[in-house]
This record gives C-alpha cells, sequence and structure tokens, in this order.
C-alpha cells in the first residue's frame, strides 16, 4: 500500500501553492462578450468543492485545515464579493446554471447571499433551465447540485445518469481525454465528490475495478497529471481502493518543490497569470486526491488492525 505521508504531503504542498498564487482566482469583469464573464467562476467553485472534502474527510493537520479555510474565505470575501460577483454572473446570464453550482458549494460551507438564491427558486421553475442543453455529465452533475441544495432534480439523477458514457460501460479501450474526464465526473457527482464511496451503481463499480488499473497506467505513461490524479479520486471513490503505489509516487515526485502540479509532462513556464490558469486544475485535483487517498487509506489501516 502507498505511503499514508507520501499522499498526505502532496495534499499540503498543493494547499500552501494555492494560497500563495490565489490572486489567480481572478474575475474579469471587462471580459470579451464572446469568451464570456462566467467563465472564470469555475475555479472558484472547484476550489470551494475541493475545501469542502478536505473539511469533511477530517485528515488535514492544522496547517492544511487553515490554508483551506483561508482560501475559502478569501474566495468569498474578496474574489466573490461576498456572493456579489455571482448575482451579476446572473443578472449578465439569467439561466446560466453556472452561478448556482458555484454557490452551492459555498452554501454548503456557511455562506449566504439570497438574492442568488431566489435566482435558482425561479429558476428551477423554467422550462428553459431543465432544457439547458449540455453533455449529460454536466446535466447529471446540474442534477447532483440541484438535490443537494434541496430541489428535485429536473431530469432525475437517473435519467441524467443514463445518457452519460460511464452507463453504458462501453469498449473500455476507446477512452480517450475527453471521455476519461467525463468518467471521472460521473463517479464525482454519483458520490457526491467522494463523500459517499458506496453511491456507485454495482455494475459501474465493478467495471472501474476492471478497466481503472488499466486507464491508470496509460495517462500515467503518457504524463498526463491532471487526468491521473482525476483517476486517483475515482480510485478512492471505490469499494475497494488499490491505492496504486507506482502511480502515486510518480504523481508525488513530478509536483514541484513549492506545490504546483503540472498537467501535462512539465511545469509550464511565461506569465504568471497564463501558468496559473493551465496548473491550477491539477493542483487543486492534487489536494483533492490526497486528501480522499489518505482519508481511505487510514480506514483500511484501521480496519486490518481491528
Amino acid at each position: 500500500m502507498t505511503d499514508t505521508r507520501l499522499m498526505h504531503t502532496v495534499g499540503v504542498r498543493a494547499l500552501e501553492w494555492l494560497w500563495a498564487h490565489r490572486e489567480g482566482f481572478r474575475l474579469e469583469t471587462d471580459v470579451d462578450p464572446e469568451v464570456g464573464f462566467l467563465e472564470r467562476f469555475k475555479p472558484l467553485g472547484e476550489l470551494a468543492l475541493i475545501c469542502k472534502v478536505i473539511f469533511r474527510e477530517g485528515v488535514a493537520g492544522s496547517h492544511q485545515a487553515t490554508l483551506a479555510r483561508q482560501l475559502l474565505d478569501h474566495a468569498w470575501r474578496e474574489t466573490l464579493d461576498g456572493g456579489t460577483m455571482l448575482v451579476r454572473g446572473q443578472r449578465t446570464e439569467p439561466i446560466s446554471p453556472i452561478p448556482f453550482e458555484v454557490y452551492v458549494a459555498f452554501k454548503e460551507l456557511g455562506h449566504s447571499q439570497p438574492e442568488v438564491e431566489r435566482a435558482a427558486a425561479v429558476n428551477h421553475r423554467l422550462d428553459s433551465w431543465a432544457a439547458f442543453e449540455t453533455t449529460p455529465t454536466r446535466k447529471l452533475g446540474l442534477c447532483a447540485f440541484q438535490r443537494r441544495y434541496g430541489l428535485t432534480p429536473r431530469p432525475p439523477e437517473a435519467e441524467a445518469l443514463a445518457g452519460t458514457w460511464l452507463a453504458h460501460t462501453p469498449e473500455p479501450w476507446t477512452v480517450e481525454g475527453h471521455i476519461a474526464y467525463d468518467i471521472t465526473h460521473v463517479v464525482f457527482h454519483l458520490t457526491d465528490w467522494g463523500e459517499k464511496p458506496g453511491g456507485l451503481p454495482p455494475r459501474i463499480a465493478d467495471y472501474l475495478a476492471t478497466w481503472l488499473p488499466v486507464w491508470i497506467d496509460d495517462w500515467l505513461d503518457l504524463e498526463r497529471w491532471d487526468l491521473l490524479g482525476e483517476l486517483l479520486v475515482v480510485d478512492a471513490c471505490l469499494p475497494a481502493p488499490t491505492f496504486d503505489e507506482r502511480a502515486w509516487e510518480a504523481f508525488a515526485a513530478v509536483q514541484r518543490p513549492d506545490g504546483a502540479m503540472p498537467a501535462i509532462r512539465t511545469m509550464p513556464e511565461g506569465d504568471p497569470e497564463e501558468v496559473f490558469d493551465v496548473v491550477y486544475h491539477s493542483t487543486l485535483v492534487a489536494a483533492f486526491a490526497s486528501a480522499l487517498a489518505t482519508s481511505r487509506t487510514l480506514t483500511e489501516l484501521s480496519r486490518s488492525t481491528a
């Protein structure tokens, strides 16, 4: 089994880099309309989700927990201006689900913005919101966010799941980058980001248990660290995780001394803002994988010694 200290250290270093580069979670209010004002909200939602995982799993040391809390508070108070920027985003694109998705994670951690909540209540009644065209995996995610918020998912989650690639358990050798990310996110949504390891339907869990080791080997050999990190999260969400030692050792070895995790092959160079945009996600994923794997490893150890 992989060294728990190695897994834990990956997460601590990742949070240290994210805190040092917290200004990278910036919004661009004067962005070109063709790009979209709401595109920069996605990193903030991901940050809140990962911080929630760290708090929930209870394996963070005081330093790590403090960094996560500071990151969360900075994102809400400074970047989102106490939620005011989410209101602005909702007014900019009234039926976009993005402000709602971002808001749910922050609300679950104690923050609130009444105007966003009013917009969510109104939008949930609109056929346009339910008919919002997106990928099947994203549709499943929107259903999961509605359920977590206390709304009845539209469409039902089982219906949304049925349209995803993973629900069909097709030929495993057809997996490439886009499909692989769909696989990981279906698992995230079904397990509520690792909170319910038993949340996977048995047929899907068995399929993943068979083929996940192959995919991990493939993406490790290709040095696709961002995707490898997500697959390590999926492993921790399975009923019987493998904690692939070779993958974890390579993942930890490629992490930079300051905590940044390259997305593909090596760390990019250049403008700091551009570098942040390339590697913030892989670094967040490193913190996510670290928290879940550390927690599951300790659980497995306690069971084996009981």
